[in-house]
């Protein structure tokens, strides 16, 4: 019952966000602070990472997510909902963690990120997720082939060794997967890590990126956008 609930207010949220105003998110240091270490070993992140996932316990939980970012964890080509399926299970506990933590500013996402109970759900949910096929069909760029060609340079130079060669993230590492990722939502968080908006950051990355130009921004995002992972992605027809 409390999950239909939710379910119901997550679908009243994509229309009207007033509706589930309420206790405003808690906010702890980030990136602009001397002692935030992005990837601290501690609280309600390294106790959901020590437990074992029950993929189909998460299923169910993920009927409060999938409201927004779709049945399938395709999220919305449009950027407003990033796509999930396939993510490492880490990325997905590391940033509901941080959320919930007050680590990073996602009002839209918080009162949902709460009514996971606890670290558990969390585990639950994520080991969900990282089950479902990426969806070949996402929110692209704009098709430009220049921009590509620069993009797929930035990124070789800049971006290959966290990300990986085909978009593969490193699960230990925290660094998510970028396949299959809306081009809209990539430049988006991008944009914010970049001005220093993006309080959960990764420090590292912040020092690469806060030098591009908006154009280099776009181009290296029209890269990432365009990247596939083979074995990972969803065959023909499928959704799920």
């Amino acid at each position: 019952m409390k999950k239909n609930l939710v379910v119901a207010l997550a679908m009243a949220a994509l229309i009207s966000a007033p509706v589930l105003a309420g206790a405003p998110a808690p906010k702890k240091g980030g990136i602009e602070t001397a002692d935030y270490k992005w990837n601290a070993q501690e609280g309600e992140k390294i106790e959901a990472l020590h437990k074992k996932g029950d993929v189909k316990a998460g299923k169910e939980a993920y009927e409060v997510c999938g409201a927004c970012h779709l049945p399938n964890g395709a999220g919305r080509p449009d950027g407003t909902f990033p796509q999930l399926a396939g993510q490492h299970a880490t990325v997905i506990i590391k940033q509901i963690a941080d959320i919930r933590g007050g680590l990073r500013d996602n009002p839209t996402m918080y009162p949902f990120a709460v009514t996971l109970s606890d670290a558990q759900e969390l585990a639950d949910v994520s080991a969900y997720i990282q089950t479902l096929c990426i969806p070949a069909e996402h929110g692209k760029g704009t098709g430009d082939a220049a921009l590509l060609k620069q993009g797929a340079e930035l990124y070789a130079k800049e971006c290959v060794s966290c990300h990986g060669k085909n978009g593969e993230g490193d699960s230990a590492k925290y660094y998510p997967v970028l396949a299959g990722q809306h081009y809209k939502y990539l430049l988006r968080q991008v944009t914010e890590i970049r001005d220093g908006k993006r309080r959960n950051a990764n420090p590292d990355m912040v020092k690469i990126v806060k030098k591009y130009t908006d154009r280099e921004l776009n181009a290296v995002v029209e890269y990432m956008s365009s990247i596939t992972m083979p074995g990972s992605m969803c065959k023909p027809g499928k959704k799920k």
